[in-house]
């Protein structure tokens, strides 16, 4: 009976994944909040571990699907806001579906090498954690020295740091009301930007034509591992996140190319749920609205651990061949319709869910943060610059 229930858990945690996945502004978070809201309820039907299975499956499973939605219709979350303009590029080469393979090959690589390193990153934690926490926000000021001013237009990137790092600390700290503030603000600096310039330059997607991939070994190697390792420092330090993660690994590894960036991205936010799972055993600590719905219902024992591995790695393995299969579905779709009301669609209905969610505030927010996306590209800044609206407020949180 027990068995039965790990698995219907699992198989509706997968169901629930592709539902947050595919849909923009439906996140992992929101429907770990309504968990832990519902909890009383929840519990009298089954026991806290079987709604913790859920949660992983969930989470893991989002964390595959995520990169449809940005790549095709430019509407990213967190995780996967420096994924659009790359993941963009292929699309418009008619490589859509590649791009998306590259995603899933860095997610399910590094799930597996996480898996793997798993024993190393636990001891590695416990000893290393003390000795950096204190010093993440520096560690950020650095990166971001070295990310602005090893390019050729220093003092532009700058001041799209430092733009998108003023909204950033409107939008999270001066707006505290907010339902989803992420929501506008990354669409707007990231997905609504482009799809403006698409809208304005009446862009048609190619045909969509399964191709080789072209990624090397050496380049996908180098994106897993990085991806892997950046990823358990996300996990487990104060305010480095996913993104933050991805500029650091993409210092690291030097140019990979866009078929290495999106694998590099992919691998991270994945790594960086599986390694969640690490934090809370050893340091009792939730970095993400998962885990901290996990700590809620369990205390995380090697056992939950062992349990939340094995999941994770039968729901990596189911997510992957989902994500392929609907991957392909979207790159035929995609064609098939006007791309100009496809397009229009997709900005109308950004702006209606951040309208439901936040009202003409978050209107507000939507539309300064496309002015500042579409600033970055006339000034031809690289977008992962605008992550100083997460990136800033980090920096002087921690400082």
């Amino acid at each position: 009976m027990v068995y039965f229930e790990v698995l219907a858990a699992l198989g509706l945690g997968i169901i629930s994944g592709i539902i947050t996945g595919l849909i923009p502004g439906i996140h992992v978070n929101l429907v770990s909040v309504l968990m832990i809201s519902f909890s009383a309820v929840l519990l009298d039907l089954v026991s806290p571990l079987i709604l913790a299975v859920y949660i992983i499956s969930l989470a893991i499973t989002h964390t595959f699907l995520d990169a449809i939605p940005s790549i095709y219709l430019g509407a990213p979350d967190e995780a996967q806001a420096l994924n659009v303009l790359p993941g963009h590029r292929l699309l418009n080469k008619g490589e859509g579906h590649n791009a998306i393979t590259y995603t899933i090959i860095g997610s399910l690589g590094s799930l597996l090498l996480g898996i793997i390193l798993f024993p190393v990153f636990i001891i590695t934690m416990k000893v290393i954690y003390p000795i950096l926490k204190n010093f993440i926000g520096y560690f950020l000021i650095i990166i971001i020295l070295f990310m602005v001013f090893r390019g050729n237009r220093k003092l532009r990137s700058l001041a799209a740091f430092m733009i998108s790092g003023c909204l950033g600390l409107i939008v999270l700290t001066g707006l505290p009301n907010l339902k989803q503030p992420l929501f506008p603000l990354l669409s707007g600096l990231f997905g609504f930007s482009i799809l403006v310039v698409s809208f304005l330059q009446k862009s048609k997607i190619p045909p969509q034509i399964e191709k080789p991939l072209t990624i090397s070994n050496k380049n996908m190697v180098k994106s897993v591992s990085a991806a892997t390792g950046v990823g358990f420092m996300a996990a487990f330090l104060p305010g480095f996140g996913s993104s933050q993660a991805a500029i650091v690994a993409t210092s690291l590894v030097g140019d990979i190319g866009d078929e290495g960036f999106l694998t590099l991205v992919g691998g991270i936010n994945t790594a960086n749920m599986l390694i969640s799972i690490a934090a809370v055993y050893i340091l009792d600590k939730a970095r993400n609205g998962a885990i901290v719905a996990v700590k809620e219902f369990v205390d995380v024992g090697l056992s939950e651990v062992l349990l939340f591995l094995g999941v994770a790695l039968v729901v990596g393995g189911m997510a992957s061949v989902i994500s392929l299969k609907l991957s392909k579905y979207f790159s035929k779709l995609i064609v098939k319709v006007n791309y100009q009301y496809l397009v229009a669609s997709i900005i109308l209905f950004i702006t209606a869910l951040t309208i439901y969610f936040d009202g003409l505030v978050g209107l507000m927010i939507l539309l300064t943060a496309t002015s500042i996306g579409l600033l970055a590209g006339y000034w031809n800044v690289g977008k992962n610059h605008l992550m100083g609206c997460l990136i800033l407020p980090v920096i002087l949180f921690l400082i």
